[in-house]
């Protein structure tokens, strides 16, 4: 850990802030790309929980799963929950709701899902233990809880040109200094034992980007979040960061964004479990 670790964040709890590379690289996330895992266990009539839903795009795919069943979609930034409601305007999905809401303190009476899902929020929530504590309440006995989060030194840019490596290193350290989880992929097994839950079925699994156009979606994010003026002032002036290194990190994505060998893979752990039915 580095001196990031003490840098106090403009984003507090949630690293990625809501800029328009954040934004648009979370809203080409889909059901069948990110939480395939979870589709075999959906089937018409059941009721949903989307936990810290972002835009909506995964949301809409689940609902489709489950109709004429719900899906609620609950995330903590309303301008997230505004772009869900457009997502599913858009597909005409009825049983789609979505409304802001705190993932450590969920506005649904006990029992009310058959299934609860998370894609890359516990990295983000300081306090795991009492989302899923929250979640477990909210699911009916027997019911299942998915999610799939992210294994950051797992993750990887190809090639490297030197500095790509070390700008994961930097991203970890952002969300560890948000009091986040950055392994969390490989960890939460864990933590959902501790919560109550049983019957835990761990799998692992890389998003990935190759063709030019996916490329210059990681560049853009890079670009517009990790070497921002705010991310990176903030970052001299605590030391976790230097003009070289952020001359060494935007040279080896430039080199990268236009390479043929270009290659990006995020990891994830995923997990599926069941509350006890007793």
């Amino acid at each position: 850990m580095t001196a990031m670790a003490t840098l106090p964040s403009a984003t507090p709890d949630y690293t990625m802030g809501y800029g328009a590379g954040a934004v648009d690289a979370l809203g080409r996330a889909t059901a069948e790309s990110h939480a395939r895992h979870l589709l075999p266990y959906l089937r018409p009539g059941l009721r949903v929980l989307d936990c810290g839903c972002g835009p909506g795009t995964i949301s809409v795919g689940l609902a489709e799963a489950v109709a004429p069943g719900e899906l609620h979609g609950v995330d903590i930034e309303e301008s997230q929950v505004s772009l869900a409601r457009s997502a599913a305007r858009l597909k005409k999905l009825e049983n789609a709701l979505f409304q802001v809401g705190d993932a450590t303190d969920l506005p649904f009476e006990d029992g009310y899902f058959d299934v609860a899902h998370c894609h890359r929020l516990l990295i983000h929530v300081p306090d795991t233990r009492t989302v899923l504590t929250e979640v477990k309440r909210v699911l009916k006995p027997g019911g299942i809880i998915s999610c799939r989060e992210m294994i950051c030194e797992s993750s990887f840019m190809y090639p490297d040109f030197g500095g790509t490596r070390r700008s994961w290193d930097l991203f970890e350290d952002l969300v560890a200094a948000d009091d986040g989880h950055p392994q969390i992929g490989k960890e939460m097994k864990g933590h959902i034992v501790e919560a109550g839950f049983e019957n835990i079925r761990m799998s692992a699994s890389f998003s990935t980007y190759s063709t030019p156009k996916e490329i210059a979606v990681i560049y853009d994010l890079i670009d517009r979040f990790l070497l921002s003026e705010e991310i990176v002032e903030a970052a001299i002036k605590y030391g976790a960061f230097s003009r070289g290194l952020y001359n060494d990190i935007r040279t080896s994505y430039s080199k990268l964004k236009s390479h043929p060998a270009a290659f990006c893979g995020l990891a994830y752990g995923e997990a599926i479990a069941n509350k006890p039915l007793r």
